[in-house]
């Protein structure tokens, strides 16, 4: 049985101690044990995020990293530098890097190699323009950005990766794929990997889904068949909601 898994994905949101906040709030809740909870958080957070939540079940993940160790990368941060904070996860290839910061699928699969040589856990983002949906190249584009992203890595890293799938048309536009459409492309990308792994890999594998997922839709998503969990934005912003999540 795969384990779901509900990342929070704090974006560009909260100074330190608001962070402080956020955390002792949601950490002293009960939270579901059979659910993994996952607080991606601002660089400047990690370290305390990590302190706050040393004697709890949640992890900690970082929203993207360099793939070099070190160099003349100014404003970038190293998966070394992430390594001394005990970083468990880091987001790679989200629509806003890609969209926003040039992110390429080539420059996606060069941060999942190295994430996965330095032990960190890499959340692999995939999805589509609305634009792209509606010229129905939705599929095969999504399919190459898997192949693309897991290039060269090994069929037992695979196993230590997430995959979240994310319209990007349903991002923090209150827009939600349906169900259906969620867990159509999740069949997708779940087929992909096994195409390329092998079914027992595939099946190990947790795909996310991540758009406007709010207390009121999660539990219709998380009771389809291939998807795993959930890539949260603003709801993750709130621990009232974040904790429902949690406790789907």
């Amino acid at each position: 049985m795969r384990k779901p898994i509900i990342a929070g994905n704090w974006k560009m949101n909260k100074t330190i101690s608001e962070a402080e906040q956020l955390i002792d709030e949601i950490k002293n809740q009960k939270l579901n044990e059979s659910v993994e909870a996952v607080l991606c958080v601002p660089y400047l957070s990690l370290a305390k995020a990590k302190e706050m939540t040393k004697y709890t079940n949640i992890n900690i993940g970082a929203q993207n990293m360099h793939w070099e160790e070190s160099g003349a990368f100014t404003g970038e941060v190293s998966p070394t530098m992430l390594n001394e904070v005990q970083v468990d996860y880091v987001i790679i290839g989200h629509s806003e890097r890609r969209q926003y910061f040039n992110e390429t699928d080539e420059t996606v699969n060069k941060k999942v190699l190295s994430a996965i040589y330095h032990g960190l856990a890499p959340i692999i983002c995939v999805g589509e323009t609305l634009e792209q949906r509606e010229e129905n190249i939705h599929t095969s584009l999504v399919a190459e950005q898997i192949k693309a992203a897991f290039s060269n890595v090994s069929n037992e890293d695979a196993t230590k990766t997430v995959v979240a799938y994310e319209p990007i048309w349903a991002i923090g536009t209150g827009k939600t794929a349906s169900s259906e459409q969620a867990e159509e492309m999740c069949a997708l990308i779940r087929n992909t990997i096994k195409a390329l792994y092998g079914k027992e890999t595939a099946e190990s594998i947790r795909i996310q889904y991540g758009g406007s997922v709010k207390p009121g839709n999660v539990s219709e998503l998380m009771s389809m068949e291939n998807i795993d969990g959930a890539l949260v934005g603003g709801a993750s912003l709130k621990s009232s909601d974040f904790v429902k999540l949690i406790n789907y």
